[in-house]
């Protein structure tokens, strides 16, 4: 009898995965089996940027900027070296978006002279084509430019938008494709550069970058440099109010001085999750780790710019119940800044390793009861992301080269899918193979910006043909090549989330009152409570929660108006859909006052889609000002569709 756990996928693992002839979207030599790493990596397309990056690649960018409050604008210079891959190249191509172009020049034998450009018309996502005639000598191309006042991947705030009300802040976000509305770069993932800044800004204000801080200079300019290679998307910048706070020797919070103390404190146990990350993973190779709490309008979670994590205010909740954030940014240092997808079509390789360590931390410092809790709230968010997928093929690891915008990369599919994976992975292999595997692969693919199938044929040559009855060709082709959730797939269960049901169940069949359910929350944390909130349209029993019981629940539990931003999401969520008047004012106030789009989009959609458009639409227009120009785009899109 055929061995159907070997079969179909040997046949496709001849000189270690002949790819280029299994796989769907790639094109490639087929890789050596014999090599640890191999010799020579699959390509992808990036169809986000103009960058000639296979003729002639960025390696350094030296900034030179004023930050121009008044204006709203960063004014100066950069030099970009690089470097020819292609004999006779001749011109450099880069991506810009909404930047003025002053001049051009070349560093030729002579000195600086004059250069030829192009700056082609605008695409409305990817910006403008900047073609450069770089002779047949240069190394080096000095470019003056400004940024737009309304580039999409810097905030301006004004006084009155910051907590101090005194002076302005602004912020940078250049995740995916918002780099080249900050300078004129190679702006996609399978660039890496290093670089360097200089930089002025107004008296009493504090500027910082993902780079070592390396203080001011006799004439007042900032100095920063980030000497290990990144892709563009992770340059960020912001200045601002901005206080210190030290947390050890080597890790530390930066924020306005509202939040600086209880951020200290909610981040105290940063310095645990960086001994664990190194003990599975590998040394941390970033000097510092610090991060900076930013004003609410920061439209994400956090943000993994190497050497300071941006964090939104949302996760100071007093009880450091939401800081499995904090350990999926410091993840990154390994999984996504270490080793980077080459593309947007491969963001799993970033986000989903990255929420696989991740949860791989938590476990190893507060047990497996809350690593189980977040694998089942995590899936719950999968299946809801997969139902709602525009199409199949975005529900793929390995997304569509016919995506229509990067942001389509960034659901929890990317995420809690790609988890998922490297968890049956682990199921299959063993833990006690799959770790050294995984250290190994971020050591020896560090600071590389990799493919899917880079890390397919990685997993059979260091891993899988010496374990082949482990997995089937078949198996992996529905995790990455195939749409929803596979049938392989982890079915995590918490005891604790089974007694939150039952609580709940018990309460809503009209066998229990609020008292008793007030005994069984006493102690609940906040995990316990996104369970029991996500279970009041969706019980086991089918008792949805009505008005009166959402009016019982916030008696009991003063839920409309809590502080904790997670609790106070899913709550009015529900309060939507119910339709709970009472709790009305207080998501007003919530969604003029934070700004995360985690939180935001699914809310202004719920209102849309419950009757309450006209809602979603006044508040919108009051608190648009002080969103983020992604976030305004965004909730635009959701709001006209």
């Amino acid at each position: 009898m055929t061995n159907s756990r070997l079969i179909p996928f040997t046949l496709c693992v001849a000189a270690g995965f002949a790819l280029s002839a299994c796989s769907p979207n790639t094109s490639s030599a087929p890789v050596e089996a014999s090599a640890v790493v191999p010799a020579e990596r699959f390509f992808t397309a990036d169809q986000f940027t103009y960058a000639n990056y296979q003729e002639v690649v960025v390696k350094h960018a030296a900034l030179d900027l004023d930050v121009n409050f008044d204006r709203k604008v960063l004014d100066g210079a950069v030099t970009l070296r690089f470097e020819r891959l292609t004999a006779g190249a001749q011109t450099l191509t880069l991506d810009t978006k909404d930047l003025l172009i002053k001049a051009v020049s070349l560093e030729t034998k002579d000195g600086w002279m004059p250069a030829d450009y192009t700056l082609a018309d605008a695409d409305p996502v990817l910006g403008s084509a900047m073609s450069i005639a770089i002779g047949a000598d240069a190394e080096h191309v000095r470019i003056i430019y400004e940024t737009s006042p309304t580039a999409e991947g810097l905030q301006w705030l004004t006084p009155a938008q910051t907590a101090g009300k005194k002076k302005p802040y602004l912020f940078s976000q250049a995740q995916a494709i918002n780099a080249r509305t900050m300078l004129p770069v190679q702006d996609t993932p399978a660039v890496r550069l290093t670089y360097e800044a200089s930089l002025r800004v107004p008296d009493g204000l504090l500027p910082l970058m993902s780079a070592s801080q390396d203080g001011q200079d006799d004439d007042g300019n900032w100095k920063f440099s980030m000497p290990q290679p990144i892709p563009s998307y992770l340059i960020a910048i912001a200045v601002g109010d901005i206080k210190f706070k030290a947390i050890n020797d080597t890790i530390g919070v930066y924020a306005e001085e509202y939040i600086l103390s209880a951020a200290a404190k909610e981040f105290a146990e940063t310095p645990m999750m960086e001994v664990a990350n190194t003990e599975l993973y590998g040394p941390y190779r970033w000097g510092r780790y610090d991060l900076i709490v930013l004003p609410p309008s920061f439209p994400f979670g956090g943000m993994e710019n190497p050497r300071l994590s941006f964090m939104t205010p949302t996760l100071i909740a007093g009880d450091k119940s939401l800081t499995n954030v904090v350990a999926h940014e410091l993840a990154h240092s390994w999984s996504g800044n270490l080793v980077t997808n080459s593309n947007w079509r491969d963001a799993w390789l970033n986000e989903g390793f990255t929420s696989y360590v991740e949860n791989r931390v938590m476990e190893e410092l507060y047990g497996e009861g809350r690593a189980v809790m977040e694998q089942a709230l995590d899936m719950e968010g999968l299946k809801r992301a997969i139902s709602e997928a525009k199409r199949p093929e975005l529900t793929h690891l390995k997304l569509p080269d016919d995506m229509e915008h990067p942001d389509d990369a960034f659901t929890l599919v990317s995420y809690i899918k790609g988890a998922n994976f490297l968890f049956f992975l682990e199921d299959r292999f063993g833990r006690e193979k799959f770790d050294p595997f995984l250290k190994a692969w971020f050591n020896d693919n560090a600071f590389q910006s990799v493919t899917t199938e880079d890390f397919i044929a990685y997993l059979h040559v260091n891993l899988h043909k010496d374990n082949l009855d482990a997995l089937t060709r078949a198996e992996l082709d529905a995790w990455v090549y195939g749409p929803g959730l596979p049938p392989t797939a982890r079915t995590p269960e918490s005891d604790a989330f089974e007694k939150v049901e039952f609580a709940w169940n018990t309460f809503s069949a009209g066998d229990g009152n609020i008292s008793d359910l007030k005994k069984n929350a006493n102690d609940w944390s906040t995990h316990e409570w996104l369970h029991f909130l996500s279970s009041l349209s969706n019980d086991k029993l089918g008792n949805a929660v009505t008005k009166e019981g959402m009016e019982q629940l916030d008696e009991a539990f003063e839920l409309t108006g809590t502080q904790n931003a997670e609790t106070a999401f899913a709550w009015y969520m529900q309060a939507i859909k119910v339709g709970y008047e009472p709790a009305m004012p207080e998501l007003e106030k919530f969604l003029m006052s934070v700004g995360r789009g985690k939180f935001i989009y699914r809310l202004y959609g719920a209102l849309k889609d419950n009757g309450q458009a006209e809602m979603a639409n006044r508040i919108f227009a009051k608190a648009k000002a002080g969103y983020h120009p992604i976030a305004q785009r965004r909730i635009s899109d959701i709001l006209a569709e």
